[in-house]
Order: C-alpha cells, then sequence, then structure tokens
C-alpha cells in the first residue's frame, strides 16, 4: 500500500468497518446497489447479482438474492432469484431495497416475471419468496428500479419505462399488499418528465418524486402526483444551474424536500475511463416547487456523482457520492440544510476497501451503515459500518 494511504488508513478508519464483502457464486450475493433496512436489530437488503448461474434466463452471474446481515457482520442469503422449480416466472436483478409493511418484506426486481419487466414480490425474514405482480402487461409498466413506500397500509411506487403514452415514459403506481396494481400516472404528455429511476416520498398525503430525463429542458423533473392520479411538475433540471439527471429519491426535513442530481452543476470532473461530465449537485425544493441549489459537488476531493437518496439525522443530511474523493472511489458526506458539506470518509482508502456506494444509508444507533457496488475482497461490494 503507497505510503499516504496507510497513513490515511491509520487516521481515518476507527470508526469505519467493512462488516461484510460478497463473494458472489451460487452461494453468496453479487454488487448490492441498493440500502439496507433494519428490522430487530437484523439488516436485510438486495444484491443485483449472485446465486446460482441459469443460462435460460441468461443468469450467468446469478440472478440477484435478499439476505441478511447481522450488526456483527454475519451475513446469509434469504433467496436466490430464479431458482425455484418455475423460474421463468420468478424476478431477476433487484435494484432497489426493501420495505417492511407490518412485518412483511417487500421489494421490486429490475427484470424477470411473466413478461421479464420486472416484478413486485414478497419475502418473508425466514426467506419464503411470492411474486405479487409481474410488469409489462397492456399499458402497465415496465422495469421497476426503485424502492416501494407504505402509505396507509398500500405500497407506492415507480417504474422506469412503460404506461399509455410511451415505452420509456414510465409511470406511478400503486399496488396492494395483496398484489392488486393500478397505474396512477403515465409519463410521455409534454415536458411531464421520463424515467422515474426513484422511489417516492410522501407529504401531507402528497406523494413527491424525481424523473431522470424529461421536462422543459430534458434533463429531469421534481413533480408530485395525488394517490388519485393528478401530477404536477414542480422543477425542471436545467444542468449548470440546478443539476440534471436525478437519480435518487427525495427526503423531507422539516415541511421542506431535498435531493441530488448525479450530474449537472458548477464543476467538471475527471471520471474513471476519461470520460468527463458535471459532478451533480445538492438541493431543496418546497412543496410549492419553489427549488433552491445548496451544493456543487467537484470540489476539490469532496465526492462527485450522488447517486442515492440522502437521510436525516439530528436534523443534518447524509449521503453518499459514487465517485470523487480522496481516492476516486466515492464519498460518504454530510451536508447541513443551508449546504455546507463535509466528507466523512472516502472510499478506497485500503485495499479491500468497499467501490463505489450507489445506495442510501441507513442510521442505527449512532452509526450509519450501507452497501458499495463494488469493491471488498472480492470486488463485488461490500456491507460498511460507520460511527458519527
Amino acid at each position: 500500500m503507497p505510503q499516504s494511504r496507510a497513513l490515511a488508513a491509520r487516521a481515518g478508519l476507527s470508526n469505519y468497518k467493512v462488516l461484510y464483502s460478497f463473494r458472489g457464486g451460487d452461494r453468496d450475493g453479487a454488487k448490492p446497489r441498493a440500502g439496507l433496512i433494519d428490522v430487530g436489530g437484523t439488516l436485510y437488503g438486495t444484491t443485483q447479482f449472485g446465486g446460482p448461474v441459469n443460462s435460460t434466463l441468461h443468469c450467468y452471474t446469478g440472478c440477484g438474492t435478499v439476505f441478511s446481515i447481522t450488526l456483527g457482520g454475519t451475513e446469509s442469503v434469504l433467496h436466490a432469484f430464479a431458482t425455484k422449480r418455475h423460474a421463468e416466472s420468478d424476478g431477476q436483478y433487484p435494484l432497489a431495497g426493501l420495505i417492511d409493511a407490518g412485518g412483511t418484506l417487500y421489494g421490486t426486481t429490475g427484470f424477470g416475471g411473466t413478461y421479464n419487466r420486472g416484478t413486485v414480490f414478497t419475502i418473508s425474514s425466514s426467506g419464503s419468496e411470492q411474486v405479487l405482480h409481474s410488469f409489462g402487461a397492456a399499458s402497465d409498466g415496465t422495469y421497476p428500479y426503485a424502492t416501494l413506500i407504505d402509505v396507509g397500509g398500500t405500497l407506492y411506487g415507480t417504474t422506469s419505462n412503460g404506461g399509455t403514452y410511451s415505452s420509456i415514459g414510465g409511470t406511478v403506481f400503486s399496488i396492494t399488499t395483496a398484489g392488486t396494481e393500478n397505474i396512477l400516472y403515465s409519463f410521455g404528455l409534454k415536458d411531464d418528465g421520463q424515467s422515474p429511476l426513484a422511489g417516492l416520498v410522501d407529504l401531507g398525503g402528497m406523494l413527491y418524486g424525481t424523473t431522470n430525463s424529461g421536462g422543459a429542458y430534458k434533463h429531469g423533473t421534481i413533480f408530485s402526483v395525488t394517490t388519485g392520479g393528478e401530477e404536477n411538475v414542480l422543477h425542471s433540471f436545467d444542468d449548470h444551474k440546478s443539476g440534471k439527471f436525478p437519480y435518487a429519491a427525495l427526503v423531507q426535513l422539516k415541511g421542506k424536500l431535498y435531493g441530488t442530481t448525479g450530474a449537472g452543476g458548477t464543476f467538471v470532473c475527471s471520471r474513471r475511463g476519461n470520460h468527463r461530465g458535471y459532478c451533480g449537485t445538492a438541493f431543496s425544493i418546497m412543496p410549492d416547487g419553489i427549488e433552491t441549489a445548496l451544493y456543487d459537488f467537484g470540489q476539490g476531493a469532496d465526492g462527485a456523482g450522488p447517486a442515492a437518496a440522502l437521510i436525516t439525522v439530528g436534523g443534518k443530511l447524509y449521503g453518499t457520492t459514487s465517485s470523487g474523493g480522496a481516492y476516486g472511489y466515492g464519498t460518504v458526506f454530510s451536508l447541513t440544510p443551508g449546504g455546507k458539506e463535509k466528507v466523512l470518509y472516502s472510499f478506497g482508502t485500503t485495499d479491500g476497501d468497499g467501490q463505489e456506494p450507489v445506495a442510501p444509508l441507513i442510521a442505527l444507533d449512532g452509526t450509519l451503515y450501507g452497501t458499495t457496488a463494488n469493491g471488498g475482497a472480492s470486488g463485488l461490494g461490500t456491507v460498511f459500518a460507520l460511527k458519527l
């Protein structure tokens, strides 16, 4: 290890720990792109790949898993997708996290199901999984990449594609815990947004979300939608001023919504592969649509390309960037509601460290827990803990 990295490791790792490195293969997951949830002191999550190879379904590195992990780092695979008797109707490649609704876990897969366009599934803490809905019939949505939310016992989510107006428009949908699905809104009308990659947030009975593209400038939007399906564009991203291409869900703090964009902003970043692009932003928006740019990433080693939703802890915001930082592999950062940013950890500090965190964090008893999509002992991602 270079001397500078060794010194950084000794100086900065006392509060940070890799709890688990994914190994892939038949018995483990690989490359988690979703955050964790806490259920009774045990953490649950998903990996995009891993599990047994299924060449019939083109799952050459496995179709993904649901896993549990203790706070001490003991990991168990609860379910490997596309391994059941009727594997062709199971989900594949979960990109989103789980939610706990009434003691049962629910999630989405980006692919698989009856039409191979994604599913909503339920799974018990012991690993009994059931597909509740397969996307892709008629004008249904397709390819859900986002985590669901629970509002009064009904689940709400987004699909990145599909709907009434455009195959790439996307939808907002509701689904009961028994599996009855309803499309609330189809994107694809003039300037209303396109391709929602993120989930929703409930604020006062109104649902708020982001689209990754579309809007007045084709760089994405912030929208609201009622549970009855009435949609309103609150803000269209305009690249350099407010950012572009939001990947993440919004979070609310004291009646105001906060979020990030994966690109745009003021500063140009050098990305791996010699691709150069603007580094992304953090912003706030009022429910009435007044948006404020809070922070432009790319100021030195502060991180770049935030892809995950922010979380709130003690009146402060916390998040991750997928790249940038001291070693180019991403960061954990804090952000005040006024826009003051601080890097708490830079990934890649030591050999075998995690790389590329693209998922939201979870806070539990003064410690942040999260996942990285790459890095770790096998290069297939990690679960980590960082004490505040």
